[in-house]
């Protein structure tokens, strides 16, 4: 299946890319019942029976008590697909319901509590590194809500170092949603629903989704620039000073090449070391 093979490619470049399995790891995959997780599960479960490095897969859901969810749709498919799997069952959507006022954003609390969850889990199966389902688009909706919503230039990292000591990958970070969204609906999978922030249509996550969704309809590519962008980052063209000192420059110069002709772009810069000035 061609999508299948461009997805494998894509989640190869972001694993080599950022380091993010090493030889006897031992991967807590969290699937959630959605196109996402499942996606990456079945990638890894490929890649693990051909990659030149050995690593164990741990699959984890988490039931949060939400009212008819059907957790048993989940285990059937794991069973059938011979998964090791475990289901966690820890009631959160009491304590969301109880300190979320009607009418407000449940995504914060929710995720913080199922993170709580998974580390501890994680902890018990002897897991080193958990793996979370987020694609590129995921990454682009969160560089928006930071920069719209919260005054700070920051995306969702690739790799990162829980305080707990686990290492959190996120190993689709290159792939495309429509690509994972194709394949999951080739492959049937039994995509639960989310009662809590699946139902909320007016979520700001939403709301950038469809943005980048209309410009990348108006003109191809953006999304594939943007992320692109995250890895060509020019740090004396922001206004963070504190980032210079950390850095060890203190302004910027004219490169000898500039994008001429182009009043409209800054010319490209080059950063100065505070220590030779």
């Amino acid at each position: 299946m061609e999508i299948e093979r461009r997805l494998a490619r894509e989640m190869a470049k972001g694993i080599t890319g950022f380091g993010m399995l090493e030889d006897g790891d031992r991967v807590m995959v969290c699937v959630s019942g959605g196109k996402d997780s499942y996606t990456l599960l079945e990638l890894l479960r490929d890649l693990a029976s051909r990659a030149p490095v050995r690593f164990d897969l741990k699959v984890v859901n988490v039931d949060q008590g939400h009212p008819g969810y059907p957790g048993h749709v989940l285990e059937a498919y794991m069973a059938r697909e011979g998964h090791d799997f475990k289901m966690v069952r820890e009631d959160t959507y009491s304590i969301v319901r109880e300190k979320v006022p009607e009418g407000k954003t449940t995504c914060s609390l929710c995720s913080r509590l199922r993170r709580g969850i998974l580390y501890r889990v994680a902890t018990e199966l002897g897991c080193n590194k958990i793996a979370l389902g987020h694609h590129r688009d995921d990454v682009l909706q969160t560089l928006l809500l930071n920069l719209f919503f919260s005054g700070r230039l920051a995306a969702m990292p690739p790799i990162l170092r829980a305080a707990t000591g686990h290492v959190v990958i996120r190993p689709l970070i290159h792939c495309a949603e429509e690509d994972i969204r194709a394949y999951a609906s080739a492959r049937g999978f039994p995509i639960l629903p989310c009662d809590l922030c699946g139902a909320q249509e007016d979520l700001q996550r939403k709301v950038v989704g469809r943005m980048l969704d209309d410009l990348e309809a108006k003109r191809p590519g953006t999304k594939q620039v943007m992320l692109a962008a995250l890895r060509n980052v020019r740090p004396t063209q922001l206004l963070d000073t504190g980032l210079w000192t950390r850095l060890g420059i203190s302004f910027a110069e004219e490169d000898e090449y500039t994008l001429s002709g182009r009043p409209d772009v800054v010319p490209a810069r080059r950063l100065v070391d505070r220590r030779a000035t």
